[in-house]
């Protein structure tokens, strides 16, 4: 069980935010263009082996960032506060381990600490490790953790549930270690929203809008996504990143962070009592259904080329080819950011409204 490897130093948050179990792999060129990646991933080339150009994100697109946090910075900071408290009423404090998956679940995991910090006076600590479709989650971190935390009682943490993939990953990985280390690893998954109906700790079932998912790496600490690419990297190693330093002068990482943190006080109240009267509902894996719905009216033969939730809207719209949107119209007045992407990025959106998603990103087959 016993660790010895170190994470190599990774991002821009500070380092009592969250520790990144990554390797840093700044020195291998690994971006392509968006047309290029499909048609990898599309011919069998795992996702995590490559990764998306970072671009510096329009002026406009950055004040419909800003307008859209001053929009959501309450709800969000409810969502995470009632979050917290399932933790602790679930978990307790003693021996808590925060686990975000990164990249999207790090700034959630990192304003769950900060909102523990300051209800109950408590420093919790917090990683972030690397989850990917297909392969699980980075057992390498997972021991490094176990390791600084014998006693540890992990809480992973993500943003937001899409059709379920990462809760089924995250299920199998935690079935497969604690075959080899009985009873360690609980997989029960917190997220701030939950349209897919998996997860067993939510802030809300709602499809909403979480702002850090309109940004790439300049909300998530300058980190990339995760990657698993073994003609350069070793199985035994960390799973790899690369920390995006260039991008510092354009970095809101840490504005997302405090602008949220500075409203907890304000929503206390709002959050104890949505905690208290927050029945939870059993996992339906409703998101699930809406999706094999969608493939079946759209004649879409790869059910991985259906992206639903605005989260996964956004990442189709930001770094996959999209063939077109789909919108639910009574969540309209929230999807400014889709409208917009769509719209720089001439992609076709439909309304439709039978899903229990606010709206679901097509990709192209090619």
């Amino acid at each position: 069980m016993i660790s010895t490897l170190q994470p190599d130093k990774m991002g821009s948050y500070a380092p009592d935010d969250v520790l990144f179990l990554l390797r840093d792999i700044g020195h291998v060129y690994l971006e392509l263009d968006n047309e290029k990646r499909e048609q990898l991933i599309q011919s069998g080339t795992h996702y995590s082996e490559m990764l998306p150009m970072e671009r510096q994100p329009s002026n406009t697109y950055m004040n419909l960032f800003y307008k859209t946090l001053d929009a959501h910075v309450e709800r969000v900071a409810i969502a995470v506060g009632v979050v917290a408290e399932q933790i602790i009423e679930n978990r307790g404090l003693e021996n808590l381990v925060l686990v975000s998956l990164a990249r999207a679940g790090t700034p959630i995991g990192i304003l769950i600490k900060r909102y523990i910090a300051m209800r109950y006076r408590v420093n919790i600590p917090h990683y972030s490790i690397s989850i990917l479709r297909g392969r699980g989650f980075d057992e390498v971190a997972i021991r490094y953790i176990l390791t600084e935390h014998p006693l540890g009682n992990l809480q992973f943490i993500d943003g937001w549930t899409g059709k379920g993939a990462i809760t089924n990953e995250l299920i199998h990985s935690c079935q497969k270690f604690n075959a080899q280390q009985p009873g360690q690893l609980n997989a029960n998954l917190a997220v701030l929203a939950d349209p897919g109906h998996c997860a067993t700790i939510y802030g809300t079932r709602q499809d909403f809008l979480i702002p850090s998912a309109c940004l790439n790496s300049t909300v998530s600490g300058l980190v990339s996504r995760t990657v698993l690419n073994l003609q350069f990297m070793d199985a035994n190693d960390f799973h790899g990143a690369k920390y995006y330093k260039e991008l510092e002068d354009m970095d809101v990482s840490n504005l997302y962070i405090e602008r949220i943190v500075t409203c907890f006080e304000h929503v206390q109240s709002t959050i104890l009592q949505q905690f208290q009267e927050q029945v939870i509902a059993p996992i339906t894996w409703e998101g699930m259904k809406s999706v094999q719905k969608i493939q079946r009216d759209f004649g879409i033969e790869n059910i991985h080329f259906i992206k639903p939730g605005v989260g996964e809207t956004t990442r189709v719209l930001l770094r996959r080819l999209p063939w077109k949107i789909l919108i639910n119209p009574q969540y309209l007045h929230e999807l400014e950011h889709i409208l917009l992407l769509a719209k720089e990025k001439n992609v076709q959106v439909e309304e439709y409204s039978n899903m229990s998603y606010a709206c679901c990103g097509l990709i192209k087959a090619l």
